[in-house]
């Protein structure tokens, strides 16, 4: 086409394709980059119990559980077990918060050193559960101190016969007892068909090292703390994921050292506990000294 002139025509701009590209490209890449920079990385959360289980311990273990559970970031934990057990109360607040996490999020265990008797306990509350070639586990069972001798002290009244010792010493064996299966139903339930012991082996209070425990169907298999996270991210269908200490992001300061066991004169640990009371607690034998 020419112009009056003679001179060709100039096509005009087409401002419609602008348009186009603004509206259906560039706009909704933008958009898109956006949305994924406000989508926070997987995290998989590490919970680490390096000592007795007792109030403040089970405060700790149970304020990042608490954390794990509200947080969508969150998406598998893991719980690294260094520990002999301790009081019932205590471990039953933490493994009944442990299987309310799991039914949301994966939760493997790894054993380092020891997962004893209350450990061993939240461990099976768990997915998974790794251990170490010589990490001893189990000790499934229950110690307590009986109750005194009723006796008539002249400076103290009280109500009934038992008010100041709490129920008689045949009563307590029987509470033993309830913990006891307690325990091993929960042992039950966590292991499953995996279990290849007898319910008399299991209840037997035996510590297995990591080789013997995994032929026994008492862990799943040998690893490490990278292989349980590894394991909770696959649990999860998570990849390019973070791994961070769950003490840290619930804000908790640094642990601080309680007075768990009953010390000797000469300032040496028992090993026992410094209260009286029900135990889901491993207590070595004291070396005898020749």
């Amino acid at each position: 086409m020419t112009s009056a002139t003679g001179s060709p025509a100039k096509a005009a701009f087409p401002w419609w394709l602008v348009g186009f590209i603004l509206l259906f490209v560039i706009l909704p890449l933008a958009l898109g980059i956006w949305c994924a920079g406000q989508i926070k990385q997987p995290v998989v959360g590490v919970i680490k119990l390096d000592a007795a289980i007792e109030a403040y311990s089970a405060s700790d273990l149970l304020t990042q559980i608490s954390y794990a559970r509200e947080h969508d970031e969150i998406r598998a934990v893991v719980l690294v077990l260094d520990s002999p057990g301790g009081t019932v109360a205590d471990t039953e607040a933490v493994y009944l918060e442990l299987l309310r996490l799991r039914a949301k999020k994966p939760v493997v265990t790894v054993v380092n050193s020891m997962a004893a008797s209350g450990a061993y306990y939240l461990s099976v509350g768990t997915d998974y559960i790794f251990a170490k070639p010589t990490s001893e586990v189990g000790n499934i069972g229950v110690i307590g101190s009986l109750p005194s001798t009723p006796s008539i002290d002249e400076s103290t009244i009280s109500t009934g016969p038992y008010k100041l010792w709490g129920s008689p010493r045949d009563s307590y064996a029987r509470s033993i007892e309830m913990v006891k299966q307690g325990f091993f139903q929960a042992v039950k339930l966590g292991r499953g068909d995996a279990l290849k012991l007898t319910d008399d082996e299991v209840v037997s209070g035996k510590l297995w090292l990591g080789t013997e425990a995994l032929r026994n169907g008492i862990v799943d298999e040998l690893g490490t703390q990278t292989q349980a996270q590894e394991k909770a991210a696959q649990l999860a269908r998570i990849s390019n994921y973070t791994v961070s200490d769950l003490r840290k992001l619930s804000g908790l300061p640094e642990q601080v050292s309680v007075s768990f066991y009953y010390m000797a004169p000469d300032g040496t640990s028992t090993g026992l506990p410094a209260e009286p009371g029900l135990y889901l607690l491993y207590v070595p034998m004291p070396e005898v000294v020749k």
